[in-house]
């Protein structure tokens, strides 16, 4: 009896299926199915019709293929709302109220995107939106400048990433001394570079410092240098965290046998910490791929363009946004794939986060 009293609650595939009812599971699936109609049905017949040309792309939205879509999506979302709402105190286990009020929910999102889709294809703003921002015909021959600005892109994250953690770490050694006077440079340095604009440090490091000082700093090098020395000093943040996150006796353990304090944080506090900034780490990097936008303030020579400014280079030219959509597309593919790992390393090293996030 203790045995079964201290075990696990089961939360096996038999376990929900003893626990869900059919009402509610029949409403989960009506919201569910009806997202994926407004969703999934409305790609299938633009694709059907035709994504380019923009005509085609047009007539797609204007069909009574996507009339009826709607309709049907906001008549079956509808259902699923009341229904959901009607049977949810009726049911008498928390799954069969969960899943009830899942598929409400699910149905009113359905019913949100179908309206919003009715109102578009009935509108006048049609013709306009889908040639100035879906006219993906113009996206074709430029691909090969998308491709090479995605490139540049991750050059810019990645080499600043590289140097920026390894600043960040150095900082953050000397953040956590003891002594106020080795500890003061480097929270000056942290402070600054965290409270002042990145865009203003790379005007600054690119345009005010070779005009005042009279060299020639190449734009890419400005750019590398600036997003470094920002990405120094969140980095050193992190790492205070993981340092700081691990026990106190593991220091001391270090010292206990003979270690100064440079070899304790070398050899037993910096390499646990690492394992626990890793995530945080990801997460600095994705959000430094999305910075890499503000070299445009600077200007690039054609072969050096990121992502950014060939979408903003591209645009001007021709007065078509459709490129600052290819610009998005290109930003997307590379920051969800590092947004997974980021989850993935973080369900994986969960325990080693706590002292960090906390």
């Amino acid at each position: 009896a203790s045995q079964s009293a201290t075990a696990p609650p089961r939360r096996d595939l038999a376990w929900y299926r003893s626990e869900s009812r059919t009402p509610a599971l029949a409403i989960l699936a009506l919201g569910a199915a009806t997202l994926l109609i407004v969703t999934v049905g409305t790609l299938v017949v633009l694709g059907l019709n035709g994504y380019t040309p923009t005509r085609n792309l047009i007539l797609g939205f204007k069909s009574n293929e996507i009339d009826g879509i709607c309709f049907l999506s906001i008549g079956a979302g509808l259902a699923a709302v009341i229904g959901g709402l009607v049977i949810f105190r009726r049911m008498p286990t928390k799954v069969s109220r969960e899943e009830a009020i899942a598929g409400a929910v699910l149905g009113g999102q359905a019913v949100v995107l179908g309206l919003m889709l009715l109102w578009f294809s009935e509108s006048d703003a049609v013709d306009k939106f889908v040639t100035n921002y879906f006219d993906f015909e113009r996206l074709a021959p430029e691909f090969g400048a998308f491709v090479n600005g995605a490139k540049n892109t991750l050059i810019l994250a990645v080499t600043s990433e590289f140097f920026g953690v390894i600043l960040g770490l150095i900082l953050s050694v000397f953040a956590v001394s003891k002594r106020a006077v080795v500890r003061a440079p480097a929270r000056a340095y942290i402070n600054f570079f965290r409270g002042t604009p990145l865009i203003w440090q790379l005007v600054f490091i690119g345009i005010a410092i070779p005009i005042g000082l009279q060299i020639n700093i190449p734009t890419y090098t400005a750019a590398i240098i600036a997003f470094s020395l920002n990405t120094g000093a969140y980095a050193a943040e992190v790492f205070r965290a993981g340092i700081q996150s691990i026990e106190r006796g593991q220091l001391e353990a270090a010292r206990g046998l003979g270690m100064s304090q440079l070899q304790a944080l070398r050899y037993a506090v910096i390499p646990q910490a690492v394992r626990r900034v890793i995530p945080p780490l990801m997460n600095e990097f994705v959000i430094l791929v999305k910075d890499t936008a503000l070299v445009l303030a600077l200007g690039l020579t054609a072969s050096g363009r990121d992502l950014m400014s060939v979408g903003n280079f591209l645009q001007n030219n021709t007065f078509n946004p459709t490129f600052l959509i290819g610009t998005m597309l290109g930003y997307l593919a590379i920051c969800l794939p590092s947004i997974r790992l980021v989850n993935i390393l973080e369900r994986r090293l969960r325990s080693g986060l706590v002292g960090v996030t906390a």
